[in-house]
């Protein structure tokens, strides 16, 4: 499972060490998946609006005031423009107000931001995804066939994250389909419940997209996370359903042109 642990915890050191995905993406036995590293490189600036969050502290022995970060809501946003404007287009109605973010801003409050790295994908980012007061994330990376090779040994494609021949459980709700074209997609649920931490993250889906030629292509849907500070409370369902997140897995506008 070094591929995906690769994919989508590569670019996750520019924005530090407890953010969304990690070292060890979603390795039940090791129980350290998709929680302490982003999924995608530090991108554009977290929007800043009215309106306030609450979220209690989740560390120390005393209590504390609970701190809060503007955010606004799916009616107070503005139209989606750039990037999140794009992605806004490939979702249905109703999904929520998109808006890219870093994760580095609003979970690492790092000052100043990273330079934003080098993308494969034309919508490679971190997204929060705003709907009926909570606020969840999506974020999404492409990893060329060069750096699959560089990176996992050139070994992805053959792995069925399904059925683990290392020992280890399954994902949950993991369906692996082979699609024509000689590609494969991989879908799985996770409830993200790995013990103590800040920030903790709410349940999630997730997706991962082999090309023929190597390519991989790897979604995160998450239901969001809770911190000292936070953008909002947890969506009470990732952002997108499965079969929306499916059918984003298959938009060839998340790829690179050919």
């Amino acid at each position: 499972m070094n591929d995906v642990r690769e994919l989508l915890g590569r670019a996750a050191d520019d924005a530090g060490r407890p953010v969304i995905s990690t070292e060890a993406v979603y390795t039940k036995a090791a129980r350290v998946r998709w929680r302490r590293r982003t999924a995608v490189s530090a991108t554009a600036v977290c929007a800043v609006a009215a309106g306030v969050f609450l979220v209690p502290r989740l560390t120390g022995s005393a209590p504390a005031a609970p701190q809060t970060s503007s955010v606004a809501s799916a009616a107070e946003s503005p139209a989606a423009t750039g990037r999140a404007g794009r992605l806004t287009a490939l979702l249905p109605k109703g999904v929520g107000a998109i808006e890219e973010v870093s994760f580095a801003d609003i979970i690492k409050h790092a000052s100043p931001l990273p330079p934003e790295p080098p993308r494969t994908g034309p919508l490679d980012g971190q997204y929060a995804v705003r709907r009926d007061g909570g606020v969840g994330y999506l974020t999404v990376d492409v990893m060329d066939a060069k750096a699959v090779k560089r990176k996992l040994g050139g070994g992805a494609r053959a792995v069925d994250l399904c059925h683990p021949t290392n020992g280890e459980p399954a994902p949950d709700n993991c369906v692996r389909e082979e699609l024509s074209g000689g590609r494969v997609l991989t879908i799985w649920s996770d409830d993200m419940n790995y013990g103590d931490g800040t920030p903790q993250w709410g349940p999630e889906l997730a997706a991962r997209l082999t090309l023929a030629d190597g390519t991989l292509l790897g979604v995160r849907d998450s239901t969001g996370f809770e911190a000292d500070i936070v953008q909002g409370p947890l969506l009470k369902t990732p952002p997108l359903t499965r079969v929306q997140l499916r059918a984003l897995m298959l938009r060839t506008e998340l790829l690179p042109k050919q």
